[in-house]
């Protein structure tokens, strides 16, 4: 009975997802990403200043992807959105390692516009992108 017990604990703490990003060092981390991507609010307020060669971040987790209004995405990223993909801190922390890899796996075909890779800290910067916005 403990055998059992003990089975069925272990199965459901590696069935449950984990994720644990450190927001204080993703913002750090976000500097990468800061040459392609603001971070404003809706109200204006500017909370990075950075390129606009890809999408506002600003409220990203829990966003549809493709979603920011006037934005030209990728036909990948876009049939991913078509497909239903929905931001969520461990989906961006997973897109960021290889985005076109990531649209490949996630619904979409074809390339990435996005061709910088992040080889670590995604966890972080997504937990920094869900911080901002909250």
């Amino acid at each position: 009975m403990k055998i059992s017990l003990y089975a069925t604990l272990a199965a459901m703490a590696l069935a449950t997802p984990s994720f644990a990003g450190d927001a204080a060092v993703g913002e750090k981390t976000f500097a990468k990403c800061k040459s392609c991507h603001m971070i404003v609010a809706p109200d204006g307020t500017e909370i990075v200043k950075g390129g606009k060669v890809g999408p506002n971040l600003y409220g990203i987790v829990g966003r549809a992807a493709a979603s920011v209004e006037g934005f030209k995405y990728g036909d990948g990223l876009t049939k991913a959105a078509e497909n239903g993909l929905v931001w969520d801190e461990a989906l961006i922390a997973e897109y960021v390692v290889d985005p076109t890899k990531f649209i490949d796996t996630h619904g979409g075909e074809g390339k990435s516009k996005m061709t910088f890779k992040l080889a670590k800290g995604g966890e972080d910067v997504a937990a920094y992108l869900a911080s901002v916005a909250q």
